[in-house]
């Protein structure tokens, strides 16, 4: 399903809908306080050593470094994880920022077991990946101010449990890590059932088969998915059904209807968070080329049951703009090579069979498909009406900084050149700032309005930037596909105006970008 709209954020009807269903969750979680059972409360934290003394941290986790967060022993279960830790941007605590969620890897070992049953990024098994920091509200992960992770998987143990964290930025230390593991010491069901969480990513999915999530052998149920995913071309990319093979059947025993359907939404995919189901992050409007999206899926009223195997996998198909088709027009069924990654979650009685491992750092991060223009280096020959245009330096732009044009008019007007050094069919992509005193910008390329593409339902129409932001932001732009000859080309911008909150009539370009474009014709598939 298409979407022709979605608003941002939740109306205040649906936010008494969502408070309801955790109320009644959370009712019966505390229902369940009636009832004393045998066992004693544990926990291990990071706290410091010396009772007078306030090191509650692991100062730093060093570049390749793996240090063990907790090593207890049972029969127990581990009941709730907390944990926090420096921001990569440059901060008070390290002027060059720490190391990302997604270099950081949590494993976890059950009944010393030489493999882990949980293998994830850090970001990723809770609910957001590409490195950012993002806050999540649901019932069995929550992220306070993406600072603030919390953890209510439960997770049994019958000997043994280890769970460790390792630091796979090349340069940079994992600082001020802080930590606390309740868990229950408490005797245990025989067949009591492992939690267990893998990761998995293909750049970009292989075509000619579905995308593999879980290939799971043994017994127990399927918990909760966590998806990143960058489309690699324009238009939708959730066109993909979900499919569950239970105990070895060869047709899916379960089979959705879509992306969007699968992650409890319809119509596309909204910035939203429920308590089962959620977006984390959303980059760009879905139609734009290079859109990225998290989310999360969580079947805790719903398990899928296996006795002897569960294969889950998903289609990865969608929209198609006319430059990959056979017909030569936009179709809406046709197979796509987007870049997801992907962490499943699930319990099962006894360790769970590894049907893959996590890929070092660089084949985790999703590629780089631009040729890249920095906004730093077009300053100096850029052309604009009155005002000051200079290099902003800083943690949110790349290279040595963006191109910011400060204008002392209300009709401003900048024009840069760049160079093509070779020509390609390649999506033209500009990087800005949005910020609050930021201004309306109409842009074009070589003379000519420059546009995104067109909505299949709406047509083609001139579109304003308008670069206004409560918070700084840097966000890419998508105007289109081209075959741009070799030499200069000029981007001019005009002012159109300010947003009504807005302090000022600025703009500020990071950098010009020419996605790379996967021109292959794809057959539309009914």
């Amino acid at each position: 399903m298409l979407k022709p709209d979605k608003f941002l954020g939740l109306s205040l009807v649906v936010l008494f809908i969502v408070s309801g269903f955790i109320h009644r969750a959370a009712a019966q979680e505390l229902g369940d306080l009636m009832k004393v059972t045998p066992g004693r409360a544990r926990a291990v934290t990071s706290s410091d050593p010396n009772p007078n003394g306030n090191l509650d941290r692991i100062k730093y986790i060093a570049s390749g470094e793996t240090k063990v967060l907790a090593d207890i022993k049972g029969p127990g279960v581990i009941r709730h994880i907390w944990l926090t830790f420096n921001e990569a941007r440059p901060n008070w605590l390290e002027s060059g920022g720490s190391a990302r969620p997604d270099e950081i890897v949590l494993r976890m070992y059950w009944d010393d077991a030489k493999e882990p049953a949980v293998e994830a990024p850090l970001g990723d098994f809770f609910g957001a990946g590409f490195g950012v920091r993002r806050e999540l509200k649901s019932v069995p992960v929550q992220v306070e101010g993406g600072d603030g992770y919390n953890c209510y998987w439960p997770m049994p143990f019958h000997k043994r449990a280890v769970i460790t964290a390792t630091n796979e930025n090349p340069t940079k230390n994992v600082r001020s890590f802080y930590y606390h593991i309740d868990y229950t010491e408490e005797p245990l069901p025989e067949k009591a059932a492992y939690f267990c969480a893998q990761y998995r990513n293909e750049f970009p999915e292989k075509t000619g088969r579905d995308y593999l999530i879980l290939d799971a052998e043994g017994e127990g149920h399927y918990v909760g998915t966590v998806m990143s995913a960058r489309s690699r071309s324009p238009f939708w990319f959730g066109e993909g059904d979900a499919r569950f093979y239970v105990d070895g059947d060869k047709k899916p025993t379960i089979q959705g209807t879509g992306t969007e359907d699968y992650f409890l939404m319809a119509w596309g995919l909204s910035q939203s968070q429920f308590p089962y189901f959620g977006c984390t992050y959303m980059s760009e409007d879905f139609e734009d080329l290079g859109v990225e999206y998290c989310l999360y899926r969580w079947h805790i009223a719903d398990p899928v049951k296996f006795s002897k195997s569960l294969r889950f996998e998903i289609e990865h198909t969608g929209w198609m703009s006319e430059d990959e088709t056979e017909s030569g027009k936009v179709e809406g069924h046709v197979e796509r090579e987007d870049d997801l990654a992907t962490v499943a979650f699930w319990y099962q009685v006894g360790q769970p069979k590894r049907y893959t491992r996590i890929p070092p750092l660089a084949q985790r991060l999703f590629p780089n498909l631009d040729v890249i223009i920095e906004g730093g280096t077009l300053a100096p020959a850029a052309k604009h009406s009155p005002g000051l245009v200079e290099v902003q330096k800083g943690y949110d732009w790349t290279g040595e900084g963006q191109l910011v044009f400060q204008p002392a008019s209300e009709d401003p007007l900048l024009e840069v050149e760049f160079q093509v050094e070779k020509e390609e069919y390649r999506g033209l992509i500009l990087r800005f700032t949005y910020a609050e005193d930021y201004g309306v910008y109409r842009i074009y390329l070589d003379g000519k309005n420059a546009r995104q593409p067109a909505d299949y339902m709406a047509g083609q129409k001139i579109q304003d930037y308008d670069f206004y932001s409560k918070d700084l932001r840097v966000k890419d732009n998508y105007l289109g596909s081209f075959k741009l000859a070799l030499g200069k080309h000029t981007l001019r911008l005009e002012g159109r105006g300010k947003n009504l909150f807005s302090k000022g009539y600025n703009v500020g370009l990071d950098s010009i970008r020419l996605r790379e474009r996967w021109i292959k014709k794809r057959k539309f598939l009914g």
